[in-house]
C-alpha cells in the first residue's frame, strides 16, 4: 500500500472519530458527568490509598532484600540502588498525599 493512501485513510478515520465524539459530547450533560466522576473518585480514595501503601510495602521488602544482597556481595552501586528503591516508596506516599489534597478529601 502506498504511503499516501495510508495517510488518507488515517485522516478519514481520525476525522470520523472526532465527529462522532463531538456529536456524542453535544448530547451528554457535562456537569452531571463531572460530578459523578468526582463522587466515584472520592469513594475509591481509601481503597486506592491502601493499595498504594501495600505496593509500597512490597517494594520496600523487595528493595531491602536486593540492597542486602548487593551489600553482602560488596557491590559498589549499593548506595545508588538503595536510593532508587527508597525513592520509589516515598513517591507512592507522596502521590497519595497529592491526590488527597487535589480532590479535597
Amino acid at each position: 500500500m502506498r504511503r499516501g493512501n495510508l495517510w488518507r485513510k488515517g485522516c478519514l478515520l481520525g476525522g470520523g472519530l472526532i465527529i462522532r465524539t463531538w456529536t456524542m459530547a453535544q448530547t451528554a450533560d457535562g456537569n452531571q458527568g463531572l460530578s459523578q466522576a468526582n463522587t466515584m473518585v472520592r469513594g475509591y480514595y481509601d481503597t486506592a490509598t491502601n493499595l498504594m501503601f501495600a505496593i509500597g510495602a512490597i517494594l520496600g521488602i523487595v528493595g531491602a532484600i536486593r540492597v542486602f544482597s548487593m551489600w553482602i556481595r560488596g557491590d559498589e552501586r549499593m548506595g545508588h540502588t538503595a536510593a532508587m528503591w527508597f525513592g520509589a516508596c516515598i513517591f507512592l506516599v507522596v502521590v497519595a498525599t497529592v491526590i488527597k489534597s487535589f480532590f479535597g478529601l
